[in-house]
């Protein structure tokens, strides 16, 4: 079967995929091609599909050996990961040489180019098909690297990544499309014959792009510039977290070998897996063959990106303060419920969890009557708590505590303010060896400037703060302030009054922060559903892009026009 061929039968294969997303895009209704239920995989679902015991057994396989890719520059093996559950992986990786890696990624772009936008586009689904058939074993891979519990590992570390991903696939078709392949050009000039040329345009990869992976989302937070910067006909470099390498592994195994078999070069994937300690991050950003990044992960770092690695197009997500405005509802017992899930969900180890609670400290008008502020947040710890009182509930929520930083950060909460909520641990009895804590609850008077010191820097993981303000509008000026200064994610507000809504929407308008009002059923504030809802804006500090929409992809190419008399 010829090269030309077998892409000829992707496009067929995929096209009415891409078809639906594009259509799902412009509608931001709710799509997804990839089921979430893990039943769905398997002889009696998908096909070709992995189940939970094939999935079980493949990624038992990959453990303590060698994960072998062969690509260009190997000059030794490496091994960094540690499961936050106590699980030995001992999984080792290919160490590249990177002045031969490099090389070769750039020697692959040409024919890749030269695909065309359609055709990459096949390729990208061809490969986001196979990965979806092993949703089960990429499950425990990023389940046994950040710590998530095995379902929310499952959806968003699987089809949730996957829409991610598709989703930015076809946001680069579209931009990459939006001009014709070739025109015909003609100018009348009166009496003269007229001017004619015939001109063709060409989508031209902008260079090698770089992943930065981060810890606690690999595939998540990881596809969409991955399949953004090759549906755009850029070659990837792929630099896992070390805490979090098997997901990306896994996927740069599944995309070389997808690669091959359409007729491209592998090499238009690989990985760069670093040494304990090594932090080749920051030389890699560097590089003058380096034209993208994608980063997750600390504001520090973003921001020295974003600062030092010029010759690059960056795209970072870094940190914000999440906040949620509460001044009334008319769903008490609902917005309890919703707010307890939000910040247990993870371990609050998302970059949507909310941090800052803000609630005017005469009180809340209910549905179940006035609640005054030493009310509501005692009211919304005993949430926290109903929710995870038995502990087999509290494991599938929470996950385990991804590492030292979050874990000294939660265990320093209790002097930063009074405790309302405190901590505690909870046994995993299929993973002894789990870090498993519930959510602390702080208490601070949004009036002391020692208090502001506290609630205005993010504290990544299970803390938050409930902050006493003076009205609704003092909440929104504290909201303006921290979105502008610290950026946010995610911010939410409860109210039943329209001027207070039009305050709060008109705050983040002005800051560009997405907004979330009066949440009380089963939509929650840290999580977006691919293809409707914009994860980040892309408009405050805590991320310079969003996911996804055409800023995402638009400078990963560009337009070359050649033109020839006709």
């Amino acid at each position: 079967m010829t090269a030309a061929l077998t892409t000829a039968q992707l496009t067929e294969k995929h096209l009415p995929t891409l078809d639906q997303a594009l259509d799902a895009i412009r509608t931001r209704a709710y799509w997804s091609p990839y089921p979430e239920h893990p039943k769905a995989y398997g002889p009696e679902g998908i096909a070709g599909s992995l189940d939970a015991a094939a999935g079980q057994a493949a990624f038992d396989a990959l453990r303590g050996k060698r994960f072998e890719l062969d690509q260009p520059g190997t000059d030794g093996w490496t091994a960094t990961e540690v499961s936050p559950f106590g699980l030995e992986l001992g999984v080792e990786y290919p160490h590249a040489d990177i002045d031969v890696l490099l090389p070769a990624l750039r020697a692959a772009m040409p024919a890749w180019r030269d695909a065309g936008p359609r055709a990459r586009a096949a390729v990208c689904l061809e490969i986001l098909a196979r990965i979806n058939a092993r949703t089960h074993e990429f499950a425990h891979a990023v389940m046994h690297t950040s710590g998530q519990a095995f379902m929310m590992a499952f959806q968003a570390g699987g089809p949730h990544a996957q829409d991610r991903a598709l989703e930015a696939v076809a946001y680069a078709y579209e931009a990459q499309t939006a001009a014709p392949a070739s025109a015909q050009w003609v100018k009348p000039q009166g009496k003269r014959d007229p001017l004619e040329m015939n001109k063709q345009f060409t989508a031209v990869p902008r260079g090698v792009a770089l992943l930065i992976g981060c810890n606690t989302f690999p595939t998540w937070n990881g596809f969409p510039g991955l399949f953004a910067s090759l549906a755009t006909g850029n070659a990837v470099l792929v630099k896992p977290h070390p805490r979090a390498v098997l997901p990306l592994a896994l996927t740069v195994r599944i995309a070389r070998e997808v690669l091959r078999e359409a007729g491209f070069s592998p090499d238009l994937v690989a990985l760069a897996a670093e040494r304990d300690g090594e932090g080749i991050a920051k030389s890699l950003a560097l590089r003058p063959e380096i034209r993208i990044i994608d980063y997750t992960g600390s504001t520090a770092f973003g921001d020295w990106l974003e600062e030092n690695a010029r010759q690059a197009q960056v795209f970072t997500e870094k940190a914000g303060v999440n906040t949620v405005v509460i001044h009334s509802t008319d769903d008490y017992k609902g917005m309890l419920s919703n707010l307890a899930f939000s910040l247990s969900l993870y371990s609050g180890q998302m970059c949507t969890t909310p941090q800052n609670l803000l609630i005017p400290r005469e009180g809340i008008a209910t549905d179940a009557g006035h609640k005054t502020y030493d009310e509501v947040v005692a009211d919304l710890a005993t949430a926290v708590d109903k929710l995870l009182g038995d502990d087999a509930r509290a494991n599938a929520l929470l996950g385990a505590i991804v590492n030292d930083g979050v874990k000294s950060r939660l265990e320093a909460a209790a002097q930063l303010g009074e405790v309302a909520l405190a901590s505690r641990s909870v046994a995993n009895p299929d993973f002894p060896g789990a870090t498993v804590r519930t959510p602390v609850i702080i208490k601070l008077d949004g009036a002391k400037p020692d208090s502001e010191a506290v609630y205005r820097s993010e504290c990544f993981g299970p803390v938050s703060f409930a902050v006493a303000v003076d009205s609704a509008a003092d909440a929104v000026e504290l909201l303006r302030g921290t979105v502008r200064d610290k950026g946010a994610m995610t911010v939410g507000a409860y109210t039943t009054a329209a001027d207070v809504e039009r305050l709060v929407e008109e705050a983040c308008l002005e800051e560009c922060a997405q907004l979330s009002l009066n949440l009380t059923g089963g939509v929650y504030l840290n999580q977006t559903a691919a293809f409707s809802d914009f994860h980040g804006s892309g408009g405050n500090p805590a991320a310079n892009a969003a996911l996804c929409d055409s800023a995402f992809v638009a400078t990963r190419f560009r337009t070359v026009e050649v033109r020839r008399p006709a």
